[in-house]
């Protein structure tokens, strides 16, 4: 009889009651219980970006304690403030002697992304992981995996007409002691041609400080029109050291002064600064970039202006009579 009161709890805790609301939240958290509401998976494991958009939804995860776990700096980070975050049970991979991995798709209107909970084989929580965050380049596709080492990798590759424009990978590993999980080895997209492609340059540019601003001839800051007075699309490209250390960033930037802009997506660690002059622009990495770049390859230094070239007028002057 204990054991079947039991086994009722843990229904009525995670969600296995069909009657009960959807949204309906409740006390307390078990391990057995929340591993219970996910299924194993085989190594490797790989998610796909729209794999993740597709999946139907399941039984929520309803335990506010379970929320918990998701610290609110990356629920920040992903989700528009003040979002109301869904949680649904993707799949779990275990290490025998060592980590358990839950996948978890956390869901708020149209956003959604991809969570790995690790939790230690006595079912103690460590930390949370943005696995996999779709975003919403048209020409880029991503996929992450755990591999049987239980190396996490997040793979990205940009195509446009069946044609691959570049591959980059991030791999990370859980730090059971730290309890932090640790990139060792980034691989950044490989984009160099001949010619350095503007991906903005068609975008229009009328509020103040759009235009391109230069440093040699492959270092280039681009600004944009955005969807706001206060917004704009950069675009940095930066080479050193003869082409073999290579940074590229595109994204929207938000003007916090009349001459400062700060680059900060949701999901993403890294941080850029934007000081405007009338004729150039300051960079500074406020917070670490390295998925945009190689390791010695800072995104600083001051850019200048480039003058935009003066369309030829086609105007002839017409004959005196």
């Amino acid at each position: 009889m204990l054991r079947i009161g039991f086994v009722l709890l843990l229904c009525i805790g995670f969600g296995c009651n069909s009657e009960k609301s959807d949204s309906a939240e409740v006390a307390g958290f078990s391990f057995e219980g929340f591993s219970n509401l996910f299924k194993e998976a085989a190594l490797p494991y790989v998610l796909s970006d729209t794999g993740l958009l597709n999946k139907k939804d399941t039984a929520s995860i309803r335990s506010k304690e379970f929320e918990k776990f998701i610290p609110d700096s990356l629920k920040k980070k992903i989700f528009p403030k003040g979002s109301k975050v869904k949680y649904y049970p993707l799949a779990k991979v275990k290490d025998v002697e060592g980590e358990t991995y839950f996948i978890v798709r956390a869901a708020a209107g149209s956003k959604k992304t991809a969570l790995l909970l690790a939790f230690d084989n006595a079912g103690n929580y460590g930390a949370a992981f943005p696995f996999l965050i779709p975003d919403t380049d048209p020409v880029s596709s991503q996929v992450s995996s755990i591999d049987r080492s239980l190396n996490i990798s997040r793979n990205i590759t940009r195509k446009r007409n069946n044609e691959i424009l570049g591959e980059g990978k991030d791999v990370y590993v859980y730090n059971s002691g730290a309890k932090t999980f640790t990139l060792i080895m980034t691989d950044l997209l490989d984009e160099r041609t001949a010619d350095l492609i503007n991906p903005i340059d068609t975008l229009s540019r009328t509020i103040k400080y759009s235009g391109d601003y230069v440093k040699g001839k492959r270092n280039i800051i681009s600004i944009r029109d955005g969807r706001g007075p206060k917004q704009a699309v950069a675009f940095v490209h930066l080479e050193s050291n003869d082409g073999e250390c290579i940074g590229e960033l595109k994204g929207n930037i938000l003007f916090t002064s009349s001459n400062t802009a700060i680059y900060r997506q949701g999901g993403d660690p890294c941080v850029l600064q934007f000081t405007f002059t009338n004729s150039a622009v300051t960079l500074k990495e406020e917070q670490g970039c390295g998925n945009y770049r190689g390791l010695d390859c800072p995104m600083e230094g001051t850019y200048t202006k480039k003058k935009e070239s003066k369309p030829k007028s086609t105007n002839k002057r017409k004959p005196k009579k």
